[in-house]
């Protein structure tokens, strides 16, 4: 297993007190009085640039030696990270360059370009990213950033939950979204150090991109085709090396949620807490609502990993998702 601890956590949190957004918790009465229990949302949707990304990429630069750094930084993402790794290389005044699918949600790719840094394009279907990303580093220089693969990434990533859980101790469960595995690996360590019992963590992936699941399942990690899902932060073929050996000791269970299922959720996210999320950050409230019943009582923990929604994908996904959970019974009617 990784010799990563809470420690590394906790060290990140202090490299970010100043540059990230301590995210509020949301509620919603009326959820916890349906769901008979407290429910809260961790909005990473309100941290800078629209995502929980900047943690783990500002924690990376912030540990490289600032020779290496200055030359400049790489990464590859399907646009959170690479808005992340954009903005923590312009807060550290280095030069970034991003590796980003050509279907990336335009809204992400404008954000990218915005903050300055160099935008490389590629088909998610014809190319290897990872490849890309190591040739161009290779000839220019620079220090790659892994959106998961990487120990200070991922201790940032858990930053969200060590907020959490000192601003909501007691929770018996915590939900996080599952693409490359940073995010879930980071709130684990920070889970089964931030109380004497520990929070159950629970990932949670969309049905069609269950490369986490099936490779937790074989105790190895398996790769699947590229899927396609409106969750297209999730999208992932195999789970990244550091995470999935940190899952595989500490990531409680999964739970692996249909397309129509992620959209309800972003609707229940917008009807009962007024916010945004796009269908990636909303994944994880997704699995909340598909395995309440199995709960141990208690308080439940929710990250809502981004709201970085592209306005003519949201709008028709909250449409026939409110359409959807005002004429079929659903779980919170």
């Amino acid at each position: 297993m990784s010799s990563m601890t809470p420690l590394d956590v906790l060290n990140a949190a202090g490299n970010l007190r100043r540059v990230a957004v301590r995210t509020p918790l949301l509620s919603s009465p009326l959820v916890d009085e349906i769901l008979g229990r407290r429910v809260v949302v961790k909005a990473e949707s309100m941290q800078r640039t629209g995502s929980f990304k900047l943690r783990g990429a500002y924690n990376a630069l912030a540990l490289m030696r600032p020779e290496q750094r200055a030359i400049g930084v790489i990464g590859g993402s399907s646009g959170n990270h690479a808005q992340a790794l954009a903005l923590a290389a312009r807060l550290f005044e280095v030069p970034a360059t991003v590796v980003v699918p050509a279907d990336a949600p335009a809204v992400k790719v404008q954000a990218i370009d915005a903050l300055g840094a160099r935008i490389v394009m590629y088909d998610r279907h014809a190319g290897h990213r990872d490849t890309l990303v190591q040739r161009l580093a290779q000839e220019h220089g620079l220090s790659i950033v892994p959106s998961a693969d990487h120990p200070a990434v991922i201790a940032g990533a858990g930053t969200v939950t060590w907020e959490l859980l000192q601003d909501e101790p007691g929770l018996v469960a915590i939900f996080v979204p599952v693409g490359g595995g940073g995010l879930a690996a980071g709130t684990a360590l920070a889970a089964h150090a931030g109380q004497p019992h520990g929070a159950r963590v629970i990932g949670v992936e969309p049905a069609v991109a269950d490369d986490t699941r099936r490779s937790l399942h074989a105790g190895r990690r398996i790769s699947i085709p590229p899927p396609w899902t409106i969750a297209d932060g999730l999208g992932h073929t195999e789970p990244a090396y550091l995470p999935f050996e940190i899952n595989r000791k500490l990531l409680d269970s999964i739970e692996t949620v249909p397309e129509h299922r992620i959209a309800d959720a972003m609707a229940y996210l917008w009807q009962y807490y007024r916010a945004t999320a796009e269908p990636s950050g909303a994944v994880a409230f997704a699995g909340l609502l598909q395995a309440a019943d199995r709960l141990p009582a208690g308080p439940v923990g929710v990250v809502l990993s981004g709201g970085n929604a592209d306005w003519t994908t949201y709008r028709p996904l909250l449409d026939s998702a409110m359409e959807r959970i005002n004429s079929d019974a659903p779980v919170l009617h």
